[in-house]
């Protein structure tokens, strides 16, 4: 098990683009393998397979992490795979919530720390649609490897240079891809997080990278098809309960959709005090950006964060906080974050397709100004 940790603790600048926490430099990086065309690699025969997200994992005889238990069977490094048994309710010590661990063959792993994935491989396209340049692509495997192309520019490739790990995309994210290219004896998509505005990421700086076609469902219109539009946008809610970390959608009184979050510590880890800037906004919030996919990066190297392509992003405050797809992490039901209201991308993307404005996948993105605002998001935590 490990302690608790965030987006912004695993992706610190300066640290690693993976996880600033997840590793040590072990070796200098291969430079040589970088850019190399990279096949997907043979994934667990299992219908979810969990992928571990960071270090200080262990895999236990028994569900608990209980130290006098001596059940530690082995440590687990990040990214490493299982079988996905079955969740059961285990005892864990710590001050943390979830209490849920994940059976595997080979033993027990906190379900906080395993990210539920699935392998469906995708037969790719070989020319771009025609008229378009480029098309959104959801990753539907665990993980595929990139291959960089361009200058070394994002605080994300940096790290993961610096602490000897292979770039990587993981199940969930949404990427934009703008060239099809097939010289390597298989079809590679090359992804750009700044083609014409879409991520507001590093290509823009000569940074691209190239990967397995077969890793990526090409998403359509009707993937991102507007839920209950004939609805009044009105009559739309969200009510999130930082309290007990869900996340309700209301059509008028009706309950039409739930999840559970993770959301902004509201515990000042300095003072021990409740409230700080760690803490989600508590009110009402403002649906007013949404984007289909989101680079994540502010901050310096002693308290910053460097997260590529964060999926179905519904910003509510500010331009810091939003609803979005988190797979950095399965700590749902427990409070995680650094502001943001964290959730599965499924749920992310049902969310950014229920909630207004409606966005299209040739829009990419939406932005109201006041008085104009999409759905409205309640924020409820009991005060003492």
């Amino acid at each position: 098990m490990s302690s608790r940790i965030s987006r912004r603790d695993v992706l610190k600048l300066g640290a690693l683009g993976l996880g600033a926490l997840a590793f040590r430099p072990l070796a200098r990086f291969n430079f040589d393998t970088l850019s190399a065309p990279k096949r997907l690699p043979q994934f667990p025969a299992s219908e979810i397979i969990g992928r571990v997200v960071t270090r200080d994992v262990s895999l236990r005889s028994s569900p608990t992490n209980d130290s006098l238990q001596n059940n530690i069977l082995r440590p687990v490094q990040p990214d490493e795979l299982f079988v996905w048994g079955r969740e059961v309710v285990g005892r864990v010590t710590g001050g943390l919530s979830n209490q849920r661990y994940v059976e595997t063959p080979e033993g027990y792993i906190y379900g906080s720390m395993l990210q539920p994935t699935k392998n469906i491989p995708n037969a790719p396209i070989t020319q771009m649609p025609a008229g378009q340049t480029g098309f959104w692509a959801e990753v539907t495997v665990p993980y595929v490897e990139l291959a960089h192309d361009g200058v070394i520019a994002s605080p994300w490739l940096k790290d993961n240079i610096a602490y000897n790990f292979p770039p990587r995309l993981y199940y969930g994210q949404v990427v934009w891809m703008d060239q099809i290219r097939q010289n390597n004896n298989f079809v590679e998509y090359r992804w750009n997080e700044d083609a014409y505005g879409k991520g507001y990421g590093y290509g823009a700086y000569g940074e691209f990278f190239w990967a397995d076609g077969a890793a990526f469902k090409i998403l359509t219109e009707e993937d991102v098809a507007a839920i209950s539009p004939e609805v009044d946008s009105k009559e739309k809610s969200i009510s999130v309960n930082l309290d007990y970390q869900t996340l309700s959608c209301f059509e008028g009184k009706r309950e039409v959709f739930f999840c559970r979050t993770s959301t902004g510590i509201s515990i000042d880890p300095v003072t021990g005090l409740r409230g700080g800037e760690l803490a989600t906004p508590v009110g009402n919030l403002l649906t007013h950006w949404k984007i289909i996919s989101k680079n994540m990066t502010a901050g310096d190297s002693q308290a910053g964060y460097s997260t590529p392509a964060v999926p179905w992003c519904t910003f509510v405050s500010g331009e810091g906080v939003a609803v979005h797809g988190a797979f950095w992490h399965n700590a749902f039901g427990e409070k995680w974050s650094h502001g943001c209201i964290n959730v599965r991308p499924e749920d992310a993307k049902w969310i950014f397709r229920w909630t207004t404005p409606h966005v299209s996948l040739a829009q990419s993105e939406a932005r109201m100004s006041l008085p104009d605002h999409g759905t409205i998001v309640l924020t409820s935590e009991l005060s003492f």
